[in-house]
């Protein structure tokens, strides 16, 4: 198999969409630790191997704890997540496994309820694009390096 090219080295333009994702998530009020937690459990579920290990490697030089981050697929059973933090990875597990059974009305009722209407609206761009990274890592054959 011929070595895939990855997005910028293609098409330079297409690249500077997905950026603007970023550029946008920078300037929100999206708090960075709520930022690597979506990254990290989005990239589980999506299987990317590539984002796992590059946005672990960020949560942890942030100062995430790490015992957090082991536990971060089995969120739902540990006490180490805050009311916001579980209310944002519910909503970042359904809306990534959207195919499944859509975003229930329970957990987006949750999100807004805990997070309020912008702060959920900045939570879901953050999902967006990291669903959409890893589909372009994948897609792309990107591996930890």
């Amino acid at each position: 198999m011929a070595k895939r090219k990855f997005l910028r080295d293609v098409d330079p333009k297409a690249f500077e969409v997905m950026l603007g994702f970023e550029n946008y998530l920078a300037k929100s009020s999206l708090d960075r630790i709520h930022a690597n937690l979506i990254k990290v459990r989005v990239s589980q579920i999506n299987g990317c191997a590539y984002c796992i290990d590059k946005h672990i490697e960020e949560a942890l030089k942030a100062g995430e704890d790490a015992r957090r981050i082991f536990v971060l697929a089995a969120w739902h059973e540990t006490p180490f997540f805050s009311t916001e933090e579980r209310a944002i990875l519910a909503l970042a597990e359904e809306m990534t496994l959207i195919v499944q059974h859509g975003v229930s009305d329970a957990v987006y009722d949750t999100a807004i309820a805990v997070l309020g209407q912008q702060y959920t609206t900045e939570v879901m761009m953050a999902i967006i694009a990291m669903n959409a990274w890893n589909r372009v890592g994948i897609t792309t054959g990107r591996k930890p390096q």
